[in-house]
């Protein structure tokens, strides 16, 4: 009978102490936060030094609305919402012909408006708001356009900015209105950082001196629209290029 041989199992390593302290998972670090740099506030002396430049390239600033009067304002700056200046312009070159008052405009009604109106966003909405709101001014505000921000404020379509647009262009008043542009040139060049609209309009309002406020939101606005621009901003034109704090500028 042939013996059978048995092979030995392979021995298992020995496991030291050390070594199985080693094995043990270790918890990763957390990772070390990176430190950004903050960003430097303006001084009073650079921020005078850049509404002077705004000032001496365009002493009087236009907002690029077209109206006629408060009450053609007010309507044109509720239809500028979500749209663009120049659309807005095109439909109501025609549209304030026939409706230059809140009683007029009630007379056209809301269907006509709406053929006036219809090549800008959110007509319909735009269109019964211009109804509703001439209708206010009539029973409320013996069909003239208010002066106060919380009276513009209560009627249909009328926000925070657009009282702000009327009070300052209609009345003006020393008001701040934050529109995309400004909101974008207030946190890019580090001048009035904010995390919304409210923010930024409060802070340049605290910084920008008296003598500019005038037409500074103005200001803000071309500069954002035609020089400091969403995507590819323009800074080798700037007129603030060495003031301003944005880490990424090209100059």
């Amino acid at each position: 009978m042939a013996k059978i041989i048995r092979k030995p199992a392979p021995r298992k390593a020995a496991v030291t102490k050390k070594t199985a302290k080693t094995a043990a998972a270790k918890p990763k670090a957390p990772a070390k936060a990176v430190k950004t740099k903050a960003i430097k506030p303006w001084t009073p002396a650079e921020i005078h030094e850049a509404f002077s430049r705004f000032r001496k390239a365009n002493p009087e600033p236009k907002g690029e609305l077209e109206h006629l009067n408060p009450f053609t304002l007010l309507v044109a700056v509720v239809l500028s919402a979500q749209a663009t200046d120049a659309g807005v312009n095109k439909a109501t070159r025609a549209l304030f012909e026939v409706a230059d008052t809140p009683q007029k405009m009630l007379d056209l009604g809301e269907e006509r408006l709406r053929d006036y109106i219809k090549t800008i966003g959110l007509y319909r909405t735009k269109a019964k708001n211009v109804i509703a709101l001439s209708a206010k001014l009539l029973v409320e505000f013996g069909g003239e356009v208010p002066r106060t921000r919380a009276e513009i404020e209560s009627l249909p379509g009328a926000g925070r900015k657009t009282a702000n647009v009327v009070l300052n262009m209609a009345f003006g008043e020393h008001t701040m209105a934050v529109d995309t542009h400004v909101f974008r040139v207030g946190n890019r060049t580090g001048l009035a950082p904010g995390k919304t609209p409210l923010e930024v309009e409060l802070g340049l309002e605290k910084v920008i001196p008296s003598e500019f406020m005038l037409h500074a939101h103005h200001w803000l606005i071309l500069h954002g629209r035609y020089t400091c621009l969403a995507r590819k901003p323009r800074c080798e034109v700037c007129l603030i290029n060495d003031l301003c704090r944005w880490p990424e500028k090209t100059v």
